[in-house]
């Protein structure tokens, strides 16, 4: 008998549930494990989609178990976990004016865009740009060159010392 796939967020349930991690719609609760965390988990190839739906992801949840019983699932998950722009600046203890210019100079990308609703009127919709915590946690070893100590020493309403790099060009393509 055919085994029904389930959803991205059904997926991250399943995770969370094994991290012993309430869900994010338990009561309220916040947990890292999103349906975000479940398509990182495709992109690293731990998981595969077996639909063609952009708003969700469809998973064999034999699959689905597999990557539960990983040894390290609860260091995966602390890799993929989103960050808001304003999270990840926090993590780097930057201004958020110092990390919207690391995302300018391409130094960390949005794997995706995802579109938060306040109230139920679309109107009221902002897109956000979630980071993976490993990309964040990135920056600063890839950019050895920049003085951390100094980029978080400069007082709110000072310029950053970013503001004048400029992105590196894009090689083109062979």
């Amino acid at each position: 008998m055919p085994v029904a796939p389930i959803s991205g967020r059904a997926a991250a349930d399943r995770i969370a549930e094994t991290l012993g991690t309430p869900s994010p719609t338990a009561y309220g609760a916040r947990a890292n494990v999103t349906a975000f965390l479940v398509r990182r988990f495709v992109d690293r190839g731990l998981l595969v989609d077996l639909s063609a739906n952009p708003d969700g992801t469809l998973h064999h949840p034999d699959q689905v178990a597999e990557v539960c019983r990983r040894e390290h699932l609860a260091d995966l998950v602390a890799a993929d976990t989103p960050l808001g722009p304003e999270q990840a600046a926090t993590r780097l203890r930057v201004r958020r004016a110092d990390f919207d210019h690391m995302v300018r100079l391409g130094w960390v990308r949005s794997p995706q865009s995802i579109e938060v609703r306040f109230g139920t009127s679309r109107a009221s919709a902002v897109d956000i740009a979630p980071y993976t915590t490993a990309s964040v946690d990135a920056i600063v070893p890839a950019h050895s060159d920049i003085d951390c100590d100094q980029l978080r020493a400069v007082e709110k309403g000072r310029r950053s010392p970013l503001a004048v790099l400029r992105p590196a060009p894009v090689p083109a393509a062979a």
